[in-house]
């Protein structure tokens, strides 16, 4: 399944019309099944399916690292009408014998293309969840200026149809060390953990996250939970983001553009 498809569109100009062709990016549903059993469809541009669902049940707490997961599978079943767009997921060891009860502490929902934290219950269950983070790293104030740029280089999506968002790691030199595009910011950084999870290679208490866009609460909340010190993003945070990386260590940046920023939490990590 592609990440864009073409489209037809009549475009306005200067009073003229004219009939063109254009690019849009894919949109589709991803359902995420747990041994069968259905837990959550999150909207999502495919690409790095089997990360995604790595990364959002890593989110969710089903998942606490590479071990509690036995295998991530297209579903089986001929008579599906979409199989693409499901994939089962298979628990091991005890998050298996828990299995009654991680599908009774959360609800299935649908979630759309701004909302990431689909599963849980309360956001102070959320809180309860997310360790504090003890990191060392320290980060100049010119490599994070320049993260969003470098980020930009590696969203070739973007370029084709300037409808996804994108997710990068970086080292705390400022080197790309991985990326990912989709419709929801929160997708992408849960590609991007989830790569890492599916790599036995979290925590990331050594590295930079930079996101596309503004900063809310959920993508706090999955650095954090990645162990993740530093955030920044090219717009601005929420109440909600800057309450929780207050709260659980993460040097929270925001408006990284034009050479300067501005850091809301813990600001002693910037140089």
């Amino acid at each position: 399944m592609d990440e864009f498809r073409d489209v037809s569109v009549v475009r306005l100009r200067d009073g003229v019309r004219t009939t063109d062709r254009d690019l849009a990016a894919t949109e589709e549903p991803l359902e995420i099944r747990l041994h069968g059993r259905a837990f959550a469809v999150v909207m999502r541009t495919p690409g790095a399916d089997r990360e995604l669902a790595a990364g959002f049940l890593f989110s969710e707490r089903v998942l606490t690292g590479a071990d509690d997961l036995a295998a991530i599978e297209r579903c089986p079943h001929p008579s599906a009408e979409h199989p693409d767009n499901i994939l089962d997921v298979t628990l091991a060891g005890g998050r298996e014998a828990a299995l009654d009860e991680l599908l009774s502490h959360r609800r299935q929902v649908m979630t759309n293309a701004s909302c990431g934290m689909c599963g849980r219950l309360t956001i102070e269950a959320v809180r309860a969840d997310t360790p504090a983070i003890d990191s060392r790293i320290g980060v100049a104030a010119a490599t994070l200026g320049a993260l969003p740029s470098r980020l930009r280089e590696a969203q070739g999506v973007f370029d084709r149809t300037g409808g996804l968002h994108a997710a990068g790691l970086f080292t705390a030199d400022g080197g790309l060390e991985d990326a990912a595009e989709d419709i929801g910011r929160h997708n992408a950084v849960d590609k991007v953990i989830g790569r890492r999870l599916l790599g036995r290679a979290l925590p990331l208490s050594d590295r930079l996250l930079c996101v596309s866009g503004r900063t809310s609460f959920e993508i706090v909340q999955k650095a954090a939970l990645a162990g993740i010190p530093v955030v920044a993003a090219v717009s601005a945070p929420t109440t909600l983001a800057i309450d929780l990386a207050a709260h659980v260590g993460v040097t929270l940046v925001g408006f990284v553009r034009d050479g300067g920023f501005n850091v809301y939490t813990h600001p002693a990590r910037v140089r």
